[in-house]
């Protein structure tokens, strides 16, 4: 049994035209959620043994706050493959990163995070920025997950929906 977190970054800054899409910062709003969702994986025994996480600087950005929140250790895996990744993409990269771990996070954009968790779920779920789910999976090891690996959504958290003490 393993556990695939699956994080969108949180919200980012749109201030600044110029800035290529790739190097967007974390806007006020991001920079406050991205703490909290840190806490909750804290707060809900879901610290990852794993964090992989785009390259794009929103998702550096959340993920170092997350993995910082949420007592991780480790440190955050980068992959440029996880930038604007499909479904597939994000499976290839989650079973290169995996290795032993009981426990993955990965952080990255939609539409291909949402996608990836209707396809492990069985079911659709909205992932707002900042958006986590947790996914269990019935697998040995991380190399034998697929995009058609069934799984069972354990828990969805959104920032807005979250109580203020978080």
């Amino acid at each position: 049994m393993k556990t695939l977190l699956v994080l969108r970054h949180a919200k980012s800054s749109w201030k600044h035209p110029e800035t290529s899409d790739h190097d967007r910062p974390l806007n006020k709003r991001g920079k406050r959620d991205a703490p909290r969702m840190g806490r909750l994986v804290a707060a809900r025994g879901l610290r990852p043994d794993v964090i992989v996480s785009s390259t794009a600087k929103r998702a550096r950005l959340t993920a170092d706050e997350v993995a910082r929140h949420a007592g991780y250790e480790g440190s955050v895996h980068l992959d440029r493959h996880l930038y604007l990744a499909s479904p597939d993409e994000i499976v290839d990269v989650l079973r290169d990163a995996g290795g032993s771990a009981r426990r993955v996070m990965v952080v990255g954009h939609n539409p291909g995070l949402e996608d990836l968790v209707a396809r492990l779920a069985g079911r659709p779920e909205t992932l707002p920025t900042a958006a986590l789910a947790e996914i269990r999976l019935s697998i040995r090891t991380w190399k034998n997950l697929a995009v058609s690996s069934a799984g069972t959504l354990a828990g969805v958290w959104r920032p807005r929906e979250l109580p203020d003490d978080i």
